[in-house]
């Protein structure tokens, strides 16, 4: 009976205790309830929100929320476009411990309530707008472990009170304003794993703390883009947790510490775009190394041996140095390895036959090196291969036959090399192949009828290619450079080849005939179009004026005739070259200018206004006679009388001797010589530059050649007339003085020719040729 009397009371205690628990509880739930909902208020009712209400059965099962034994403790509110400031109250809810309110728009300065919140472990403000400075007594914080403020616009110094911050484990900076050096401070924090630095593009220049090689416990530090100068501390190879360095984009110098390459965790190197020199540590004991990125630096010397040894090596980058040396073969072999990426160097030697045969190789970029030999056979033989470059080498052989079922391939560029043979046909029609760039190499063979349906560049220039451009060039749409210079196609440019939105045109030295595509005007994306070089012929087609955006155009040394289309000066070209056709007229206006001076040279039948243009003169001043003195005029009627009287005593006297037939024939050429002798003396006073041209001048062949043309050219005077105007710019009293020394029989023109350019001819009226005798 005792014992219940004992046990009433402390049943009677357990029951109270209880119903106070939960009335404590119930009370903790309206209270953290009624904040969440001003909160909700505070923020605009977010539509994120529209389920916190009072009607729900718990605010812990509101979206966002974290609670523990009923109580919250987190706020996950990330990316709920979050517009307005952080509510004072937030910390009325007394159990937070973490608050996300990341990749929101929320303005305004740090929120100092953030400071009530006792128990706050986990902060993330990042990628927002909030602006001013940090606090410097941000270690009232004491229990953080994670202060996560990247991707805002918080300027100043970066308080040297983070240092104090001891329970911290990760702390994000990234992409500020800040505009201080780096405080040392921070290599106090002995529990630290995370440093992000990167990206604080506006740091006063400063070199890495050698302070932070005491965080012993750093697994991620990066720095990128944060205005790092002097040497990367010797002693960071004391750092034995790290796993992920960056430094990349940063102005460090001197050499890359050997005790990089000892940490035992260290998986990612990132060390590009620095001033970086020296040779590269050539002992290798980070074995969990893999990727390793030291590229656009000056570092020299070899590739290290041991880099074979990185069995979990998958990225290689070592572009842009001045590296030397024949390329270790045993990296070929290493399983992983999917990116190579080592152009730009002075690397040498051939390569190992295994790339692409053990690991499923992606990307193979080696140009611009001294490379010799052939590309490796295998090398999508796994079928991964992505990207191929090794332009600008000295390779040699053929495409390896793997490239031709290669379905991943987007890019292969193999320009600038000793390649020969064929193309492997399954590579020009490669289902992903954006970029197909051969040029200056040895390859044969002609184009195929279909080819890739995502190509976008196909460069073939400087090789031997043969055959036509097939007229199935309409199927390839998405071509929009097609460059094919110096090369043995024939043919006519087909009509096809309009459909396509070309950007780019090259088909110059090859042995392409007919004429230009009817359809030009399609071309409006054009930019360059070079046809130079060709056995084209026809007019130039006026559609090339509508052609909004070409800026460079070459059709020389072909057959194009005709005048100029008036439409190709509204065009803004940079580059026009039309020389060494047969073009006609006068060219248009708009290329008047010097800067077109040598675009229309050997088109004998051009001409223009402007002495700057290196053609003849369309429009000058037609000549007058030249006036004879009386002296010069006697001179020349008694040199002509005086010939001729003498030519007919010689005639008298050879008629009566016995061989008066033969001689007669002999004295028709004698009367031709005399005629052309004064009429040279006539136009040597009449034409005013006849004594700067007189040397330029012969006659096509002797005087019996020269009889014989005269009797086979049948030029009517008007239209021999008019030509004269045109070439001597002759007057129409000069024509009339020449015609006045013709006697009236058959009008006929002797063609002469420039001694320098035989090319273009002239004609000269000699008057009438006197009849034979027996036709007198």
């Amino acid at each position: 009976m005792a014992r219940i009397n004992l046990s009433l009371p402390l049943c009677t205690f357990l029951f109270f205790l209880f119903f106070f628990k939960h009335g404590v509880s119930q009370s903790l739930k309206d209270q953290e309830q009624a904040v969440l909902l001003k909160i909700k208020q505070h923020w605009g009712n977010l539509p994120f929100m529209d389920s916190w209400n009072s009607s729900s059965s718990s605010h812990c099962s509101w979206p966002g929320i974290v609670c523990t034994a009923n109580s919250v403790t987190g706020l996950s509110l990330v990316n709920i476009n979050i517009i307005a400031t952080v509510p004072p109250f937030i910390c009325d809810m007394k159990n937070l411990t973490h608050l996300n309110l990341g990749d929101n728009f929320i303005p305004g300065e740090f929120p100092r309530a953030l400071f009530n919140c006792s128990k706050l472990q986990t902060l993330d403000l990042s990628e927002n707008y909030f602006v001013g400075l940090l606090p410097e007594d941000i270690d009232r914080l004491s229990l953080l472990r994670s202060l996560i403020l990247g991707g805002n616009n918080f300027t100043g110094d970066i308080p040297a009170s983070i240092g104090r911050l001891q329970e911290l484990r990760e702390l994000q900076l990234s992409a500020n304003l800040f505009n201080s050096s780096l405080p040392p401070e921070i290599g106090n924090l002995s529990n630290l794993e995370t440093l992000k630095l990167d990206y604080n593009m506006v740091l006063q220049s400063s070199t890495l703390p050698s302070e932070y090689t005491q965080l012993k416990k750093l697994k991620t530090f990066y720095a990128y883009k944060s205005n790092l100068i002097g040497e990367i501390p010797e002693r960071i190879g004391d750092m034995a947790a790290l796993e992920d360095l960056d430094l990349q984009l940063n102005s460090l110098t001197g050499q890359i510490p050997e005790g990089l390459f000892t940490l035992k965790n260290l998986s990612i190197l990132l060390l590009s775009r620095n001033k970086l020199s020296g040779e590269i540590p050539h002992v290798v004991e980070a074995l969990n190394l893999q990727i390793i990125d030291l590229s656009e630096n000056n570092l020299s010397g070899s590739v290290p041996k041991n880099f074979e040894k990185l069995t979990k090596m998958t990225q290689l980058a070592l572009f842009s140095n001045n590296l030397t040396g024949d390329f270790p073969e045993g990296i070929g072999r290493v399983p992983e390895l999917i990116d190579v990426n080592i152009w730009s160097n002075n690397l040498s030697g051939e390569f190992s036959p295994d790339f692409g045969r053990i690991s499923q190789l992606r990307n193979f970029q080696v140009a611009s090196n001294k490379f010799t030999g052939k590309l490796p056979k295998h090398l999508c033989s796994r079928g991964h291969l992505i990207g191929l470059a090794a332009f600008d080498n000295n390779l040699e052989g053929e495409l390896p036959e793997s490239l031709g079922n290669c379905k991943t391939l987007r890019v292969c560029r193999v320009e600038n090399n000793m390649l020969s043979g064929e193309v492997p046909s399954g590579l020009w029609t490669s289902f992903n192949l954006t970029q197909l760039m051969l040029s200056n190499n040895k390859f044969t063979g002609e184009l195929p009828e279909k080819m890739a349906r995502n190509l976008s560049r196909l460069q073939i220039s400087n090789n031997k290619f043969s055959g036509r451009i097939p007229t199935q060039v309409s199927s390839w749409t998405n071509l929009i450079v097609f460059e094919a210079s110096n090369n043995l196609l024939t043919g006519n440019i087909p009509q096809e080849l309009t459909t396509l939105r070309l950007t780019n045109l090259l088909l110059d030295q090859n042995q392409l005939t007919g004429d230009l595509p009817s359809d030009m005007v399609s071309w409006q994306h054009l930019n360059t179009l070079n046809l130079s070089r060709n056995q084209l012929s026809g007019q130039i087609p006026g559609e090339l004026g509508q052609l909004p955006v070409l800026a460079d155009l070459d059709l020389s040394q072909n057959h194009f005739s005709g005048p100029i289309p008036s439409q190709l000066g509204s065009l803004n070209l940079n580059f026009l070259n039309l020389s060494s056709n047969q073009l006609i007229g006068k060219i248009p206006t708009e290329f008047e200018n010097s800067i077109y001076a040598d675009s229309f040279l050997n088109n004998p039948g051009l001409c223009a206004n402007n002495g700057d243009i290196k053609l003849k003169l369309c429009n000058a001043k037609l000549q007058q006679p030249k006036k004879l003195s009386s002296q010069h005029l006697a001179l020349i009627i008694t040199l002509c009388i005086a010939v001729f009287l003498a030519a007919l005593c010689f005639s008298y006297y050879i008629i009566r001797s016995s061989y008066c037939c033969l001689i007669f024939f002999t004295l028709y050429d004698f009367y031709l010589l005399v005629f052309i002798v004064c009429v040279n003396v006539v136009l040597f006073f009449e034409v005013e530059k006849w004594e700067e041209l007189e040397d330029r001048w012969e006659f096509r062949g002797d005087i019996g050649g020269l009889k014989s043309i005269l009797v086979k050219e049948d030029i009517s005077l008007t239209v021999l007339c008019d030509k004269i105007y045109a070439k001597f710019e002759l007057s129409r009293d000069t024509m009339d003085l020449l015609l006045s020394y013709s006697l009236p029989l058959n009008k006929k023109c002797i063609p002469l020719v420039l001694k320098d350019d035989e090319d273009v001819p002239a004609l000269l009226v000699m008057g009438d040729i006197p009849k034979r005798p027996n036709q007198l």
